[in-house]
């Protein structure tokens, strides 16, 4: 078991940002050492990215990035859980970008 965070971003009419997010994600990898720990996905009115193999502050920093990126809509947060978690949503909710 480890630490996971789902970053959580409300789905728009133009998903173009989704994409773009999902190329940031492997410089992300590159840079911060994270792993993206499941294929991103529509999950009600969020679409939902995956990213775990660091320590939460990292993973925090790393979600912050991406609800700040250009194209991607407001009112992103993370759910900080582990990888053994029986579904989405379960854990702690952190508003992003963290402060």
């Amino acid at each position: 078991m480890a630490v996971m965070v789902e970053i959580h971003i409300p789905m728009s009419a133009e998903g173009e940002w989704i994409d773009d997010v999902g190329d940031f994600m492997i410089d992300l990898e590159d840079e911060l050492g994270l792993e993206e720990w499941d294929d991103g996905e529509a999950f009600g009115d969020h679409y939902i990215f995956f990213i775990a193999g660091a320590r939460e502050r990292t993973l925090l920093a790393a979600a912050s990035r991406v609800a700040t990126r250009e194209g991607v809509p407001a009112g992103a947060f993370a759910m900080v859980t582990d990888t053994n978690a029986p579904q989405f949503g379960l854990g702690r909710r952190v508003n992003l970008p963290v402060r």
